[in-house]
């Protein structure tokens, strides 16, 4: 099969794919129904499939959709790596669980936030402490949701925003606008008030699947920043410690950390990383986010303060409503030939690595 069928044009194309490949190669498969229904009225959920030893000591995670709408990238990933029975390089002792869709509604709705708008990686925080602040952000937050997107309101968001980068420089607006905030629910990159639906189900399916293993790896896929089609490793430990210097050890000196300046992504609170490193507190745990890099960024931004707008004040079956639906999908996901290659080359080599530097753990 062509590497273009591994994608998919839609979520329930994609699980469709997914649900046959993980028959196909044998894999114990586990869905977690979503409470709500696509725009087609189609079942929403977060499916399993693992393949190897039950009680594996170690065992490497493949997510996708933790950003809703990038799942397009890592089902396409997931479904070519178990066509292609990559499961079989397994060492012994070592299994693989796929997990499809973290967040289904997203990825069905071709949002990047949950349903209750809430950005997921944002969302793995001690809600029983006080939340993380974010003086920053509530200092844009009024130029980053403007009342209409085609009129005085846009505009005067827009020069608002130039005026606070020419003061306080880009990475300074791209730190207050991406780092995670709770206070404003109809804000971007909105943590929540509580636990959402997907990090409630990804905490249930890690207690059933992960707990008591000596190492778990976890490769999660995003889209949306850095150079078209490249696959940027991101490392959210401690630059230099034991959980950082173990991804470099198996990846090279290619990985990046957002606390060390020398990513596409800046430093965030709440990711999904740190809850598995949180959830699996007596295991050994190497997270890796691969960041695919699809439109520059600033028309990222910008599809994602549409999309914002869109479902504040907006009608998504409008001509304007079509017309961002398309820029949002543009914005998380390539479509075309050259870069599902470049995206498929990519992931397989890491999956490899992981699955060489697990070995060794």
């Amino acid at each position: 099969m062509a590497i273009d069928d591994w994608f998919s044009a839609s979520y329930g194309e994609a699980r469709g794919k997914f649900l046959v490949a993980a028959k196909v190669a044998g894999a114990t498969v586990q869905s977690f129904p979503h409470p709500l229904k696509g725009p087609d009225g189609g079942d929403l959920a977060m499916d399993m499939a693992y393949l190897g030893p039950q009680d594996a000591e170690r065992v490497v995670v493949v997510s996708s959709a933790t950003h809703g709408v990038e799942g397009f990238c890592g089902s396409g990933c997931q479904v070519g790596f178990l066509e292609t029975n990559i499961h079989n390089e397994l060492p012994d002792n070592m299994a693989i669980m796929y997990v499809h869709a973290h967040n289904p509604h997203g990825f069905a709705h071709e949002r990047r936030v949950t349903e209750d708008n809430v950005d997921l990686n944002r969302n793995f925080v001690d809600f029983d402490a006080p939340l993380p602040a974010n003086v920053a952000y509530d200092e844009v937050h009024a130029m980053l949701v403007p009342t209409d997107w085609d009129g005085p309101a846009r505009e005067a968001a827009d020069a608002a925003i130039e005026n606070y980068i020419a003061s306080n420089g880009m990475l300074a607006f791209q730190a207050a606008v991406v780092l995670g905030q709770h206070g404003h629910p109809d804000g971007i990159f909105y943590g929540g008030q509580a636990p959402t639906w997907s990090r409630r189900t990804i905490e249930a399916l890690a207690a059933e699947h992960l707990m008591g293993r000596s190492h778990v790896a976890l490769i999660d896929f995003h889209t949306g920043l850095g150079p078209r089609g490249y696959g940027e490793l991101i490392s959210v430990d401690v630059p230099g410690g034991p959980e950082h210097l173990r991804t470099v050890a198996w990846y090279g000196d290619e990985v990046r950390t957002p606390a060390s300046g020398d990513s596409a992504s800046s430093e965030v609170n709440g990711t999904i990383e740190t809850g598995y490193h949180d959830l699996l507190v007596n295991t050994e745990s190497t997270t890796i986010a691969i960041e695919y890099g699809t439109l520059p960024v600033d028309q990222v931004l910008a599809a994602l303060r549409a999309d914002n707008w869109l479902y504040l004040h907006g009608e998504v079956t409008s001509e304007m409503g079509v017309k961002i639906k398309r820029e949002v999908r543009a914005a998380f996901y390539g479509e075309d030939s050259e870069w599902n290659a470049q995206i498929w080359e990519r992931g397989l080599d890491i999956l490899r690595k992981s699955i060489k530097g697990l070995a060794g753990s």
